[in-house]
């Protein structure tokens, strides 16, 4: 569990204003981002109008019955001095870009010169490029919120919305105690993206209010498409993965954490992976609890990942028999990774996750509620229960 920060009112609140003005430009042009001062000119060319700064305005727009309690510090013209003068707030410009655009180096100069004047809360207006050029330079000086104006936004350092935004910030004003977590910065390569692939990794973490009323939860809500949330749910197995001995089940789901990997996928068979190679692949239920005993001999830990088969909510007993009941056993309960997405288990309609070894005993010992995997970093516990318990 991230350490929890709390924030105390001082008389005068000190809030750094950020905006990317060429953040989400991207978008209306049908591009997958805006990263890169090309791509946002190519926009442009097509007639795509930057939207940022008025998303921005959402989000200051609600703290204008508090302008006498505000001290805004941005950057010039639309990089924050524009709005924030424009609703009559008390501003002070710290950086000044030169040229008529202001690029990525200008966002982290600004989050630099922050860092000076001991802000209290940065607001900025961006994307996930936005959200990385700021964890690049912030280093824990200051907790940071985001107001979602990019074509791309999963990092979990991002409001809902721009007046939530916004409203974060007025229960900081009010006096109310405010605690902070750590939440993920994620980020797309573009140009896969662009050409159909999905690659992404986390960048790091920064320090945002923790209220689930008006903050992003990293990887759900249905404003991500399930291909970000697998390539999400991989990232987290992935990062687990050392020396132990992986077995990988079927399901699109697994085949996804493979495909992250780059490596050949049995969907409907298992598969046996360490140290992110293939050592083999569709394996026989013999084949498979001789190779568990052997890691096991060699003081390995073995793993499982599996997920969600079926309409029915399995996740033993249908299109993966060569889990058998002793090889579960080799495994054991604690050492079984159950990943699917949150949209998956929705369906579900709250219906418990099913167990069917074929050995009953053993269906009893692995039911109850169970961490699932369903994001980077994130797990829902989930019912899982035997026909038999069904049934009861």
């Amino acid at each position: 569990m991230h350490q929890r920060h709390h924030w105390r009112p001082h008389v005068m609140f000190k809030l750094g204003f950020l905006v990317n003005p060429i953040a989400g430009i991207g978008g209306s042009v049908a591009f997958k981002g805006s990263d890169g001062e090309d791509i946002a000119n190519q926009a442009k060319a097509l007639g795509a109008e930057p939207k940022s700064n008025l998303r921005a305005r959402l989000a200051l727009e609600v703290l204008t019955p508090y302008k006498d309690k505000i001290t805004i510090f941005t950057g010039k013209a639309d990089m924050g001095e524009d709005t924030a003068r424009a609703l009559g707030f008390n501003v002070q410009v710290i950086h000044y870009y030169e040229g008529d655009v202001s690029t990525a180096s200008d966002t982290e100069a600004l989050v630099s010169a922050l860092q000076h004047q001991q802000v209290d809360l940065l607001l900025f207006a961006g994307g996930d490029g936005t959200a990385r050029n700021v964890c690049a330079k912030v280093q824990g000086f200051f907790p940071v919120l985001g107001i979602p104006a990019g074509v791309k936004i999963h990092s979990g350092v991002y409001a809902l919305t721009p007046t939530a935004a916004g409203r974060v910030v007025e229960e900081m004003l009010n006096n109310q105690l405010v605690s902070f977590l750590d939440a993920d910065v994620m980020d797309i390569d573009e140009t896969a993206f662009r050409q159909g692939v999905v690659k992404a990794r986390r960048y790091g973490e920064m320090r945002v209010p923790s209220h689930l009323q008006y903050i992003q939860a990293v990887k759900s809500g249905g404003k991500e498409t399930d291909e970000l949330v697998l390539m999400d749910i991989a990232a987290h197995v992935i990062e687990q993965m050392d020396e132990e001995l992986f077995v990988m089940g079927s399901g699109s789901t697994v085949a996804a954490v493979m495909q992250e990997m780059a490596l050949d996928n049995t969907l409907l068979g298992v598969d046996l992976v360490q140290e992110q190679e293939l050592l083999a692949q569709d394996v026989t239920e013999q084949i498979l609890y001789q190779a568990i005993a052997n890691a096991k001999g060699q003081d390995q830990q073995v793993k499982l990942v599996i997920t969600v088969i079926g309409g029915q909510g399995h996740i033993l007993g249908r299109g993966n028999q060569q889990l058998s009941p002793r090889v579960i056993r080799a495994i054991g309960k604690d050492n079984i990774l159950i990943v699917a997405t949150k949209r998956k288990l929705q369906a579900l309609e709250q219906r418990p996750l099913i167990v069917d070894s074929g050995d009953p005993s053993l269906d009893a010992e692995l039911s109850g509620y169970l961490p699932v995997i369903t994001g980077f970093h994130d797990q829902v516990l989930y019912p899982v229960a035997s026909p038999g318990l069904l049934d009861a």
